[in-house]
Parts: structure tokens; sequence; C-alpha cells
């Protein structure tokens, strides 16, 4: 069969890459085109748009860039008819993905599946109604989007979480921390590992706060871990006397090896509990307690960590906006190092987050059941 897959960022690129793995092993007839990254690029077909050219964030990078985004899906809908797919995949990405749902379900009649939902549970609920619409089946990797869009009246498969199947096949699972420590030229300190995020804005806003309160844990060596992309000398302007080691492609590693973790909100919260490090949530939003205000009216969820979401309770402590302090991040730290019973806590409720989950295999089940 013939499938036109759509990802617009790095992560839909990564997931995206193993549905096309699978979709291989079910059916040797496969042919792609798409619009993702250099992952699906690796696993054969035909490239339209590499996900870079498409990557605009927030409100007003979309405006700046309208004439780009516009002319992306003028070449993605004149890509889609010389191609004839059988069905159309979209791959999260969901302010162009529904405007091509809707040309190909409208103008073209063919099949338009979703492998993992737009967060339409969080804020913008009101793209149900083009989903409902425009889209034949939705393949999700949360649980609880089950019950959100049954409430809609809409059914979706789940079908397991990605980051389930990459944890565990996660490479150097049985690296010792001595072999860690010595291939990184590390001390034999226990560590704090700091995830501050994936962004160079998102790096400059938390990573001093990281900072100054592991510092005040002279018993532990505090290591940073780099995000791709970004350079080494970046995260140097954020030292300021301190030696602090930066590693990069060891993430994994690093949180296995990790006494505890502070951990920039996203998919490194789900990962650092897969793994089983305790850790700490951090999110950086200007103007506080106003934002936290906004949020109350414009995001629908309690929680904003992976892992609270999931598990429907407080796993982790979130300091959010203006709960996102040095001596608020101190208090947490000192609870999860110092007293058993509340680090033993999170780590019972980690394994309840893995249970609800399921076992891997997201990718194999999704292929499967878009082959059915």
């Amino acid at each position: 069969m013939r499938y036109f897959i759509i990802a617009g960022e790095a992560s839909g690129d990564l997931h995206a890459s193993n549905l096309m793995c699978e979709l291989k092993k079910v059916d040797a007839q496969a042919e792609f085109c798409f619009l993702g990254g250099d992952l699906m690029q690796a696993q054969g077909g035909t490239l339209v748009k590499h996900y870079r050219e498409m990557a605009f964030m927030g409100f007003i990078a979309v405006l700046k860039n309208a004439s780009k985004v516009l002319e992306n899906i003028r070449v993605c809908k004149e890509a889609i008819t010389i191609f004839k797919p059988d069905v159309v995949i979209l791959v999260d990405y969901p302010g162009f993905n529904l405007r091509i749902a809707k040309f190909v379900k409208t103008k073209l009649q063919l099949p338009v599946y979703y492998y993992i939902s737009p967060k339409i549970w969080a804020w913008k609920e009101y793209r149900i109604k083009s989903i409902k619409r425009y889209v034949d089946r939705m393949f999700t990797i949360f649980p609880f989007e089950t019950e959100f869009y049954k409430k809609h009246n809409f059914k979706v498969d789940y079908v397991g979480n990605p980051t389930v199947d990459s944890v565990a096949n996660r490479p150097n699972q049985h690296q010792t921390f001595d072999e860690f420590c010595t291939l990184n030229q590390l001390t034999e300190k226990p560590v704090i590992a700091l995830l501050a995020g994936s962004r160079k804005q998102e790096i400059k806003a938390c990573l001093p706060r990281m900072l100054e309160a592991a510092s005040q844990f002279a018993d532990y060596q505090v290591i940073i871990s780099g995000a791709p992309g970004i350079e080494k000398d970046y995260y140097n302007q954020f030292m300021a006397n301190h030696h602090i080691p930066v590693i990069f492609n060891q993430t994994y590693e690093l949180l296995q090896h990790a006494k505890i973790a502070i951990v920039n909100s996203g998919t490194a919260t789900l990962e650092t509990a897969i793994i089983g490090t305790p850790q700490v949530v951090v999110y950086h939003v200007l103007f506080g307690k106003l934002a936290i205000l906004a949020k109350n009216i414009f995001i629908k969820v309690k929680y904003i960590s992976l892992v609270n979401l999931i598990a429907e309770k407080e796993v982790v402590k979130e300091l959010i906006a203006h709960l996102f302090t040095v001596e608020n991040l101190v208090n947490e730290m000192n609870k999860i190092l110092k007293n058993e019973n509340y680090r033993q806590q999170m780590l019972n409720d980690y394994d309840e987050v893995k249970a609800i989950l399921g076992k891997p295999g997201a990718a194999n089940r999704a292929a499967k059941k878009i082959i059915e």
C-alpha cells in the first residue's frame, strides 16, 4: 500500500519513523511519501518537505512566516494529489495537519488516520469538531485520552506509548555507575541530573535556578544533560564560577545513574519516571501569578507533567511560574533525598504509571491496526 505521512517536528519524525519501520514489517509492498525529517528519510520513500522548514512555534512565529506556512500547505496538498496514497497518516502537529485532513476528506475522499493525538484535552478543545469531521481513525498514546474522546462520542484506539518503547530499547542498560563515571571523567559522588529543556529559551529561563539550587548539595555532583543541536558553549554562560559537566547523547544513562533529576516539563518527565529516577518538575512562565490565572481559564487539565496526568494525581511536585524558586526547589530536593518514605512513595507511584501505560510495542500495534 501507499502511505502519505505528515510529521512537523523532531518528536513527530521519531514516532513516524518507528511507525514506518513497523509498517514495512507487516506490509512488504509499503511505499512512503512524507513531510518529516532525517529519521523518516532513513526508512525510505520520498521526502517532500523537511520539518525544519515547517517548525514555527507560537502565534507570532506563524504570523511572521505566514507565506511559508501557506506555501508548505500548498506543496503538501499537491504532493498528496500526485502520490495517490491509500491512506494519509497525520502525526500530532494539529494546526497544519487538520487543514490537510479537511482537504483530503473533502477533495480526495481518502482515509485519514491520526497517530498521536493533538493535546486538545489540554487546550483548544474546539478542534474536536474538525477531528470528528475529517479523521477516520485516531490512534492515541495516553490512556486518559480514551475517556476524553468518549465524552465527545468519538472512538479512539489506545496503542500504547512510544516513550515506553524508547526506554525499553535504550542502550547501555547494564552499564555500571563506575563505568559511566569513568567514561565521562566524573567523580564518584552521587549525581544530580539537570534536564533544562531542548530549546535555548527554555535553558536560559530554567538552568540558572536549577544550578543555584543543586549547588547547595555539596555531597553530590551536578551534571547537565545537553540537548541535541545546542552547543556546549551555550551552557557555559550559566556556570558562573562552577565547573559543571555537560553530557550529550547520554540522557537515559544519566537518568539511570542519578539519585534525583530536576526536569523541565515535557516528555522528559515521563522518561524519567519510566527509568525510575525521583524528580522535581519545573516550568518557567512569564508573569508568574498572572500566568497561573490565565492557565486556569484556558488550560483544561489540572497538571502539566505527563506523569501526574497519567496517574491522575500528584506523583511529582510541579514548580510552575511563581512557584519555581530556588527555595522551593531546594525544599523539594531535600524531601526526595532525605525522606526515605517520601522517595519510596514516588517510586511506587511510578510503578502505577508504568502499569497504566502498558507494555512496549506502540508503533507495532498502530501499524497493524492501520493495515487492518
